[in-house]
């Protein structure tokens, strides 16, 4: 999940018919920028070369299922509203809302570990590593840089989002592309040189443990992951030829993909033992190690700023993506008027001002909880279920309006008819069930304080999240439409038609 120029997949904009201005490579390049963040490297780095099965497990049951699902519901419904017009045509606006809330809040509880990241990098800009992971690992520091960081980019999009897209571009290249080749490029001169290997490669190391099941819980988070890749499907009609096209793109962008991940995994993995790895240090370490090995220390600094530029290109973006998202369905009838304001910039305001209450609660959180690293992992476990009940219920809908709506144009649809949607919308269903499932159990490497407590505040949150939409839905009031945000916002397909939804 990293940051994307895709705005319009988050905030619902109806796309404007253009002609094909999108390469093959232009496209898969723009998919790469919008999904590869190395933050989660770490966590998967503590698996070894077993990473390798997992990285290839979730691209074939959640990174290709995503890309194609989407890219056909994207064309086919590309009205304003996202996800929520997406689920809300086959299930109602009742769930199409649960979604569009989902997507918001997922983004608004992802903050603190994203913004963690780019404090321990800041962390180590400074000459001493010793001193550097004292600091990183100090949580007034971290809670003080988070939220400073988050705030700066709230009131920032406040003012607009003129140039949101341009600092996404450059934090995706500057923050993301550039480290990710120099760690993949150090990693395999290292393993090269013949220099000690921290890291076990035979056969047998491939293959996971499955009876040990709380190894798996890590696995998990791939998925959140490789999240992100359907925002960029609102483009496959700027590719000349996109039913041969656009599955070349989405080919080649998941090659690469996988490739850095798994690549950048076990880099990270050849210099620190298995148990010494940090989820929100060892990044930087690994740099660091890997540099020193070949004379270049002088760059660690470099990187460190580079992560954290990166991070800050992301985060500007999802703060505002999708809030505008939820904004648009609000001003249609279904949150209060307070939270439909909109300032002279066309900005959601208190939508914004709610969200960051929200993430500086949870950043609290990592004065709460036994270190900085069981908080990061509890929020990112977070972040993953609530996700995951978003896929769940985009891959279920495109299942259902293969039937309800079968005669709805479909500029790109899933390849082999409704056996085809089975296949992509049914193993990316599957594959998101099971990775929620794990989400749930604690992990074995990593200290996260009781166990209970911990599938407690997941279990918590995610009911917590899913009732307040329900919730909201079900008390909503008929002042709450305006006239503006009604007209601006097109009926569902089934309303025009007079019939309920999911029945064709």
């Amino acid at each position: 999940m990293a940051g994307t120029s895709a705005l319009a997949a988050h905030s619902g904009k109806s796309p404007v018919a253009r002609a094909a201005t999108l390469g093959v490579g232009a496209l898969a390049i723009m998919n790469v920028t919008a999904v590869v963040s190395l933050r989660g490297l770490p966590a998967e780095a503590t698996y070894g070369l077993t990473s390798v099965f997992y990285y290839l497990f979730a691209a074939v049951f959640f990174l290709i299922p995503v890309s194609i699902v989407a890219a056909e519901l994207a064309t086919a419904w590309p009205q304003k509203g996202g996800v929520f017009r997406w689920v809300g045509e086959a299930f109602g606006p009742r769930w199409g809302f649960v979604a569009i809330f989902l997507l918001w809040v997922e983004s608004a509880i992802w903050f603190p570990t994203a913004l963690t990241f780019a404090a321990v990098s800041l962390a180590f800009v400074g000459p001493n590593q010793t001193w550097d992971q004292a600091l990183a690992s100090n949580s007034t520091y971290t809670i003080v840089l988070v939220l400073l960081v988050f705030w700066v980019a709230t009131l920032t999009t406040l003012g607009g989002m003129k140039s949101a897209a341009r600092l996404t571009k450059w934090g995706g290249v500057i923050g993301t592309i550039i480290p990710a080749a120099i760690l993949v490029v150090l990693g395999i001169i290292y393993m090269a040189s013949g220099k000690p290997l921290q890291i076990q490669f035979a056969w047998h190391a491939l293959i996971p443990d499955f009876t040990n099941f709380n190894n798996l819980v890590l696995a998990a988070g791939i998925f959140l992951g490789y999240a992100g890749m359907e925002m960029n499907a609102i483009h496959v009609k700027e590719i000349d030829n996109p039913t041969r096209n656009y599955p070349l793109a989405i080919a080649l962008s998941s090659v690469i993909t996988v490739a850095i991940f798994v690549l950048g995994t076990l880099a990270v993995g050849l210099v620190i033992p298995v148990h010494q790895i940090n989820l929100t240090q060892s990044l930087l370490v690994s740099y660091n190690d890997l540099l020193r090995a070949f004379d270049l220390s002088w760059v660690a600094p470099l990187m460190a700023i580079a992560l954290a530029f990166g991070v800050l290109g992301g985060v500007t973006v999802w703060v505002a993506g999708p809030t505008a998202g939820l904004a648009i369905v609000g001003r249609a009838g279904y949150l209060p008027p307070f939270y439909q304001k909109m300032n002279k910039n066309g900005m959601a305001t208190n939508i914004l001002l709610l969200q960051g209450v929200i993430v500086t609660l949870l950043a609290i959180m990592f004065v709460v909880l036994p270190s900085v690293q069981a908080a990061y992992q509890i929020l990112t476990q977070l972040t993953v279920t609530l996700y995951l009940i978003m896929y769940m219920l985009m891959f279920a809908a495109a299942i259902v309006l293969r039937y309800s709506q079968p005669n709805t144009p479909r500029p790109y649809k899933v390849p082999f008819g409704r056996a085809g949607m089975w296949i992509f919308g049914g193993v990316g269903l599957v594959g998101s069930v099971i990775a929620f499932v794990l989400s749930f159990v604690p992990p074995a490497q990593i200290t996260v304080g009781s166990p209970r407590a911990y599938v407690a505040i997941l279990i918590g949150g995610n009911a917590l999240f899913v009732i307040v939409p329900l919730v909201i839905y079900a008390i909503r009031k008929p002042h709450w439409k305006t006239a503006e945000g009604t007209a601006d916002f097109e009926p569902f397909t089934w309303e025009r038609e007079g019939r309920q939804p999911g029945n064709g």
